[in-house]
């Protein structure tokens, strides 16, 4: 049974609401005199059969045969301006709705020039409003029987992935040039969404990316290249961390436990020192000039026959002694 519409109107105390229907289940009868009344920031749209036949903006609206000429050529001659026709009646909100999020729920492939092909994900937000109202209901309300915000932005959601990726992969071959262009690539791919928008009667206001992110393993394989980055030297960074942990054992009052850690770090610096000593011994190109084996840079006693480095020294007592010298000219040995 239709319910019988004398006034019909809608008021949002939360405000969140986009459509709402009147009545909500089924459909009403209206006649002429029947009023609308429609708010700032609202417009009212008569459904019938499928079909917006007609739009009212804010203020109280009283039917008469002038304001609905479309329902008097649909009903034809038997509409003699008395009789109750069956409608529905769409409030529209025409507010700006912000905060509206949007992402991926499966990761994106996306060809990288240095990572080769990788998933990523997206997200961000955006803020929207019904600009044609009788567009909008007839292509979102009529066609995909959407009527709540979440049904919309769900809808709106997948055509905003949709665009977005193929933005990405034609103007961007690289993961970590995307967060320097983060609001260049938001204003181009809104003037790709906001197309697909207007062909429903929204206007995109704002859209703004938060992140673009590749998967949880491939973001903690990034963390230990840059790691290695940082390190330099695997040669160097080890001895320092050796040196620190000696000193922090050292520093520690736990008794047999921290004498523990000190000589564990001892025992490890100890095994460490002959490795350091012929790394260093590699790395130099000196070589001791009484026994031929190579010293390390800087080094006053040759490591491998104990014999003073860097110039000509009395055998007897250790003194040195000019280059040409034949005698000592302190103890007076014979030299040559």
């Amino acid at each position: 049974m239709a319910v019988f519409l004398e006034v019909v109107e809608w008021l949002d105390d939360e405000g969140n609401e986009i459509v709402h229907r009147v009545p909500e289940q089924g459909s009403g009868e209206m006649a002429v005199g029947s009023q609308i009344v429609v708010r700032e920031n609202q417009s009212a749209v008569i459904f019938r059969d499928g079909r917006a036949l007609d739009v009212f903006g804010p203020g109280r609206h009283t039917l008469t045969t002038m304001n609905i000429p479309l329902l008097k050529n649909l009903l034809g001659l038997a509409f003699d301006g008395k009789s109750p026709f069956r409608v529905e009646v769409y409030f529209v909100n025409r507010k700006v709705f912000t905060d509206a999020k949007w992402g991926t729920t499966e990761p994106i492939p996306f060809r990288d020039r240095e990572l080769d092909m990788l998933r990523i994900r997206a997200h961000g937000i955006y803020s929207y409003r019904v600009d044609d109202p009788q567009l909008f209901v007839n292509t979102i309300v009529g066609t995909q029987r959407l009527l709540e915000r979440k049904d919309i932005e769900e809808f709106f959601r997948n055509v905003i992935i949709s665009r977005l990726t193929d933005f990405l992969g034609e103007n961007y071959t690289s993961i970590f040039d995307l967060p320097a262009n983060y609001d260049e690539l938001s204003m181009g791919a809104k003037a790709r969404i906001s197309d697909d928008f207007r062909k429903y009667g929204v206007e995109l206001v704002d859209f703004y990316i938060k992140s673009i992110t590749p998967p949880p393993e491939v973001e903690k394989m990034m963390d230990e290249r840059s790691g290695m980055r940082a390190v330099g030297d695997l040669g160097d960074f080890t001895r320092f961390q050796a040196a620190k942990a000696m000193r922090e054992a050292a520093q520690q009052e736990g008794g047999a436990a921290g004498a523990g850690v000190g000589m564990g770090a001892g025992i490890g610096m100890g095994m460490m020192i002959p490795g350091m000593l012929k790394e260093s011994m590699q790395e130099s190109k000196e070589k001791c000039p009484h026994c031929g084996n190579p010293v390390p840079s800087g080094a006053n006693f040759c490591p491998s026959c104990g014999r003073r480095l860097g110039g000509a020294f009395c055998p007897q007592c250790g003194k040195p002694v000019p280059p040409d010298a034949n005698f000592c000219p302190n103890c007076g040995t014979k030299l040559k």
